[in-house]
């Protein structure tokens, strides 16, 4: 596998990524670029973690994993959305579902990136079987997920500062989306 089919597979993976942490910048009043660092370190982080424990896991696992992770990352995604959307809701128009002192929620975000990374978990046990060299793809695709969702936190940001609660139901809608997907998509009811 070259490098061009690497870099493919890298944006790819990070595609719900960026879209999460679009969802992310929607919460920031100031941009916070310590912040937004972070969000994409656990992305980025998370993203190379997956595809180096699917490429560890090999073909042991193979039956045991594949035929769940689309389960597991619609029901994270799932529920942070829908989260999202109830206290958009639900809450006073200040709250929302950023919290209000500003502080990244650690818990959620840890959520958030193995829900997205899942799809990468499979696609290392597919580096297995290929003999790709998993060093320089691990790299690529973690590098590639922290540029792009540090963008989706700036564009997040941009977007929110003047549509705060419509932006929040829309982030909510995109994650609940994004998981009902990842569900199709490995169903084999959709396929893109």
């Amino acid at each position: 596998m070259g490098f061009a089919e690497l870099f493919l597979i890298a944006v790819g993976l990070s595609m719900d990524a960026f879209a999460v942490s679009v969802c992310k910048g929607l919460c920031m009043k100031r941009l916070n670029m310590r912040q937004a660092l972070v969000i994409a370190l656990f992305f980025g982080g998370f993203q190379g973690l997956m595809p180096l424990l699917g490429w560890a896991l090999g073909t042991q696992f193979e039956r045991n994993i594949t035929p769940v992770d689309h389960w597991i990352a619609f029901g994270l995604l799932a529920l942070i959305g829908g989260k999202m959307l109830w206290d958009a809701f639900h809450e006073d128009d200040e709250e929302l579902s950023c919290p209000a002192d500003g502080k990244l929620d650690l818990r959620e975000l840890v959520m958030l990136a193995i829900a997205t990374s899942i799809d990468a978990l499979a696609v290392g046990i597919t580096f297995a079987f290929l003999r790709v060299d998993i060093v320089m793809s691990v790299g690529l695709i973690s590098a590639t997920t922290f540029v792009l969702a540090l963008a989706g936190v700036v564009v997040g940001h941009r977007f929110g500062a003047r549509y705060e609660k419509a932006a929040t139901i829309a982030g909510g809608i995109v994650l609940v989306l994004i998981g009902t997907k990842i569900l199709l998509e490995h169903l084999g009811i959709l396929a893109l």
